[in-house]
């Protein structure tokens, strides 16, 4: 996309399982509220974002795919992110001077893990699509090439399935496989940043939705790049304290999804007003 004049753009971070229902339930309560999103000149999705931005993105209505989370659809797997991967990941990301050779080791280490199949893995992602096509509107999916540590942007013109895109995007280190797309594999775009919100550089006004705020390096945090960004007008929303307390400690667990959307909603009441002023 090349922003224009008046553009705006829906920035939506990585935040597990549990992020994908908060912030299908944030963007449902903004929309009752008036505020439609998902009208976006531009969305960036990354990781848990990029399932959110690929459903709003099509023509599911809100209130279809935040009954979804509630109900539980598809065959989502538990797991964790245990602290020998954390340890890698810090270790790695903060310590390591330049970002791409940093980016390489956490690829490194995401090659080697033992996970569950790609295929068995895409089954999933499937399933958390319900349109499998790229939608019309201009969307960037981010991932990392394993091997390289290179930054990989997805959109419809890259010659690449959303489904793939979306789960290389969405592929955690340590947690599940990275995402073979030609003769390259990819894995989570939120181990660069959370967000990714300094590829809506150009847009005039931007909304970034964020469950997760924390940065492995100084400079990536969504607040740090969207400052770095100064669009003409911004928010950022995460979860607040009411929220936290029901989205659980393991953002990759299931059983937290259904609270999660239905926290995600009322939120929505308590930041309508900000995101509004930032929308225009």
């Amino acid at each position: 996309m090349t922003a224009v004049a008046g553009s705006r753009a829906l920035v939506l971070g990585g935040g597990g399982v549990t992020g994908v229902a908060w912030e299908t339930g944030l963007l449902l309560g903004l929309e009752r509220a008036g505020i439609r999103l998902r009208e976006a000149d531009l969305i960036v999705g990354t990781s848990a974002g990029s399932v959110v931005a690929a459903q709003v993105g099509g023509p599911t209505a809100l209130a279809e795919l935040y009954a979804a989370q509630v109900d539980g659809w598809g065959g989502e797997l538990a797991s964790r992110l245990r602290i020998g991967g954390i340890l890698r990941l810090v270790v790695a990301m903060r310590f390591t001077r330049d970002e791409r050779a940093a980016l390489a080791k956490v690829g490194r280490g995401a090659l080697r893990a033992t996970t569950p199949a790609e295929a068995t893995r895409r089954e999933v992602i499937e399933a958390r699509l319900p349109v499998h096509e790229w939608p019309e509107r201009a969307l960037k999916i981010p991932a990392i090439d394993a091997a390289t540590g290179e930054l990989r942007v997805f959109d419809r013109t890259s010659g690449v399935s959303l489904v793939d895109a979306v789960g290389a995007s969405c592929a955690v280190p340590m947690v599940w496989p990275p995402v073979t797309i030609g003769s390259a594999r990819y894995f989570d775009g939120g181990i660069r940043s959370a967000a990714n919100v300094d590829l809506a550089a150009g847009c005039d006004r931007v909304v970034v939705i964020a469950p997760q705020t924390q940065a492995l390096r100084a400079g990536s945090s969504p607040q740090e790049q969207l400052d770095a960004l100064a669009p003409r007008a911004s928010a950022l929303v995460s979860p607040d304290a009411e929220a936290r307390a029901l989205l659980g400690r393991n953002s990759l667990d299931p059983a937290f999804r259904a609270a999660s959307a239905r926290a995600g909603l009322a939120q929505a009441e308590r930041v309508a007003e900000v995101v509004r002023a930032a929308w225009g």
